[in-house]
């Protein structure tokens, strides 16, 4: 049975203010990338309506350096297909030895090339047919290659696909993920490690919900994920599993904070386009894009192909945001950083409910003053 989609009204909005354009799918990334700036409308609007971020951003005139390198996407390949030569034996053997799983051999169900003509839908209702016989036999040994996962998100379905979900071992699922940075001596870079592990909580989030829209036990799915990298300075593969207890529990709270895109979307005025066609002017998508409610952080500049225009954005409006999330939230009810300078310095008479802010601001002001005149002494 395919996965159920979102009513038509709901779909409508987005896709009309995305226009032409090719919709760009969720990924495990833009949803861990969304769940650490869960206030920010805008970009929850631009992965709904599948919005190619990094083309708008050209066309705003502020691009951003984003995304893997070329030779990273290479490497990245060439390490999965020699993971998944000779019928996935380097996959099985890590499988083997990292679950304790007396089986030599599995069956895989190839949901990526054998289907690569089909969309997503029907990749994803393939998916929901095997992982339902999975969740009814303890005896499964299927492995399944690249399935198809559905997830609410913002009131959006995203698909998700990861690398791969383990054949059944005991009472468990494992989701599994291949990534091309080296664990040297059995080390790996832990920014890098943490990274996939997030990647892989939405994974496990996503693999909760198909079971739990089945009828099986969503507890099924295993809170460790198996990470696979290239061991030492080889292509030989190493295979560690990973706790994501902490991971999941952020994440799934994050998700429950986003607002609804759509919501977001229809409060927009009439005209208001995000289509990238060569017939859409710059000025209207700049309208549009400035329409959308944001919360600019230097942390967006690394997850964010948008974040240099939000940047500059910032800049103008001196937004506190824009010093970080510190400053921000020091600064409840001010709109601009030049407003608490003159509230400081007793420049501005503050509104009622600026008052408390503004009397943490003189104590700020005296403190810095004191410490300045102490430097100067000293």
């Amino acid at each position: 049975m395919p996965p159920t989609s979102p009513p038509a009204a709901r779909v409508s909005q987005l896709d009309t203010l995305r226009g032409n354009e090719q919709r760009q799918e969720y990924t495990a990334r833009k949803i861990t990338a969304l769940t650490i700036n869960p206030g920010c409308h805008r970009r929850a609007v631009l992965d709904a309506a599948g919005i190619d971020k990094g083309r708008l951003a050209e066309r705003l005139g502020h691009p951003a350096p984003f995304g893997q390198s070329p030779f990273a996407i290479t490497r990245q390949r060439a390490f999965e297909e020699q993971l998944k030569a000779n019928g996935y034996a380097e996959l099985i053997t890590l499988l083997r030895a990292e679950l304790g799983v007396p089986i030599e051999e599995a069956r895989v169900a190839d949901l990526n090339s054998a289907w690569e003509s089909e969309g997503l839908g029907v990749r994803a209702a393939e998916t929901r047919n095997l992982l339902g016989a999975i969740a009814k036999d303890d005896d499964a040994r299927v492995i399944l290659d690249h399935p198809v996962l559905t997830l609410d998100v913002a009131g959006t379905t995203a698909h998700l696909v990861p690398d791969a979900v383990s054949h059944r071992v005991g009472d468990r699922l494992y989701v599994v993920v291949i990534r091309s940075f080296a664990a040297v001596d059995g080390r790996a870079d832990a920014n890098s490690v943490a990274e996939a592990a997030k990647q892989a909580a939405v994974y496990v989030l996503a693999l909760r919900s198909v079971l739990r829209t089945l009828g099986a036990d969503p507890a099924l799915v295993a809170d460790r994920f198996l990470l696979v990298l290239p061991r030492d300075f080889t292509n030989r593969p190493y295979g560690r599993l990973v706790d994501l207890r902490q991971q999941l529990d952020a994440v799934q709270y994050q998700l429950s904070r986003l607002d609804r895109a759509e919501e977001a979307a229809a409060a927009l005025s009439a005209g208001a386009t995000l289509d990238l066609s060569t017939g859409t002017s710059t000025e209207r998508l700049t309208r549009t894009v400035d329409e959308l409610p944001h919360l600019y952080g230097p942390r967006c500049l690394d997850m964010c192909e948008l974040s240099h225009h939000c940047r500059e954005e910032a800049r103008r409006t001196r937004d506190p945001a824009r010093l970080g999330a510190v400053v921000r939230d020091a600064l409840p009810g001010l709109a601009d950083t030049t407003t608490a300078h003159h509230l400081a310095l007793g420049q501005r008479r503050p509104a009622p409910e600026q008052e408390e802010v503004v009397t943490q601001l003189a104590r700020a002001a005296q403190l810095r003053a004191r410490r300045r005149a102490a430097g100067g002494a000293a």
